[in-house]
């Protein structure tokens, strides 16, 4: 199909690059993993405590024997994709062994690690209220690591693009070199996520929240992540500590770039960060809208939710402040439109993200032109001035074709289960998107099948769909290899 040159050119992955840079990160996990340890030792529960002693000591084994494999410093891109894909999956697999201690069924311990550890926020569970602090400390430290995860490890798909990596903060050197370019970049991002982590607390206490709430929202918010330690997630709470929950998330869906970057004349210069903000005041508006059309008792308070949920669909949170399924149709597509978009490329956020978004728009854009263009005329399509490849064309347009047939797929799934389709469609764009809002599709006792179906969703939809394609191609397995050494 692709001639003798593509086979040519293909090399499969090495076991022994891909076990020596995975134990390096399960090292950290498993150091990670010792704060709900003893959070779940200080709060009574050793029995938890234990298990997840016994996950950090197999993460430990692993890491250790991986770590001590002599391999190359450089990576190939398909196993750059292959450990991110891994990393999310054990994870989220080995996550789910402690939760289970709380009397929570194996396969719902999986989809709830998973939706923690992908920062997706939809939960099979039938309620949160009266658990354990620590099970809830737990979730919500889970969405942080894996907020942290995605800032750092997606940089593996990302930084292949000339037009990401410029507004990432790579220089040619550590765009060219995954390893040591992860390794820079995991430095400046720990120091933002934690800033912002730290600034997020103080805001939500000031707020009104008292210290518990105000640590797990701001956890669940600075990774677009959504868990809430209640059922009405932000309903119950003030306007104000709604308000500030809000602005944290909003941090978390703006590229990391920003911060670090330290330059307010390249951030005001920056379209994604103003296409971000244009379609959250559109989303905003048409929101409104539907809810004051659908109820007209509710238009005094209907710009300020349409905003609470704008925000929250627009940057992947998934934190809500109305009941999803009481929403008009009108509303719920536009939440969808939102969710599809999501944040900005070095985010913590998810769905398609801004920067292929305005790649697309222009794709659309220069093929009009072209119809009253002349025949030898060329056209370059540009964002902030840098010039769009044809590669990162073709990847955006892929990207979204390959969005599209898993959303399709998925959402068939549902209906041929008799569900609702718009709320599936919602359901399951938002499990893709890694959102977390739930139209009531998302439930207890949802068939075991579509909770599969929607954990695959969840893990695709973090490790950016192609990273999943890439980890299930049979050729990134079986074929020539390059020397390891």
């Amino acid at each position: 199909m692709f001639g003798g040159s593509f086979r040519i050119l293909h090399f499969a992955v090495r076991p022994r690059v891909l076990f020596r840079y995975l134990g390096q990160i399960l090292l950290i996990l498993a150091g990670l993993t010792a704060v709900p340890a003893v959070a779940s030792m200080l709060s009574g529960r050793s029995d938890i405590a234990l298990r997840y002693a016994a996950v950090m000591l197999v993460m430990g084994v692993f890491g250790g024997l991986g770590t001590r494999l002599r391999c190359t410093d450089r990576m190939q891109p398909n196993e750059a994709l292959v450990i991110s894909t891994l990393v999310f999956l054990l994870s989220g697999l080995a996550m789910s062994f402690p939760l289970m201690g709380y009397g929570i069924a194996p396969l719902d311990a999986v989809f709830e690690a998973l939706s923690g550890v992908t920062t997706t926020g939809l939960s099979t569970l039938a309620t949160v209220e009266g658990r354990p602090r620590a099970f809830l400390f737990a979730r919500a430290w889970l969405q942080w690591v894996g907020g942290l995860g995605v800032v750092v490890l997606a940089l593996a798909f990302t930084i292949q693009s000339s037009v990401a990596s410029k507004h990432l903060g790579f220089g040619e050197r550590e765009a060219a070199d995954f390893v040591g370019g992860t390794r820079g970049h995991a430095r400046r991002i720990l120091r933002v996520y934690v800033t912002l982590t730290l600034l997020g607390f103080a805001l939500c206490f000031a707020s009104g929240m008292d210290w518990f709430n105000a640590l797990t929202h701001v956890l669940a918010a600075v990774s677009t992540g959504g868990f809430s330690t209640v059922d009405a997630s932000l309903a119950p709470l003030t306007p104000a500590a709604r308000t500030a929950v809000t602005v944290v998330c909003l941090t978390g869906a703006v590229s990391f770039a920003l911060y670090y970057r330290g330059s307010l004349a390249w951030a005001l210069r920056d379209s994604r960060l103003w296409t971000l903000f244009a379609l959250i005041a559109a989303s905003t508006a048409f929101l409104a809208l539907t809810i004051a059309w659908a109820d007209p008792h509710a238009s005094p308070q209907a710009l300020r939710q349409a905003a609470w949920m704008a925000v929250s669909a627009q940057t992947t949170a998934g934190f809500s402040t109305l009941p999803v399924g009481e929403l008009p149709a009108a509303g719920k597509l536009v939440l969808i439109a939102s969710m599809l978009v999501g944040g900005e490329v070095g985010s913590t956020a998810g769905g398609l993200k801004v920067l292929r978004f305005l790649i697309l728009g222009q794709m659309v854009v220069a093929r009009v032109l072209r119809t009253s263009m002349p025949r030898a005329s060329h056209l370059s399509l540009r964002v902030d001035g840098t010039r769009v490849g044809n590669s990162e064309i073709e990847a955006a347009a892929a990207l979204a074709l390959v969005y599209a047939a898993t959303i399709f797929v998925s959402w068939l799934a549902f209906v041929v289960h008799g569900y609702a389709p718009l709320d599936a469609l919602f359901d399951v764009v938002s499990a893709l998107g890694t959102v977390g809002l739930s139209a009531g599709t998302v439930r207890p006792d949802l068939e075991p099948l579509l909770k599969g179906v929607l954990c695959l969703d969840m893990l695709m939809g973090r490790v950016e769909l192609f990273a999943f394609l890439v980890f299930i191609f049979p050729g990134t397995w079986i074929g020539r290899r390059r020397s390891s050494l």
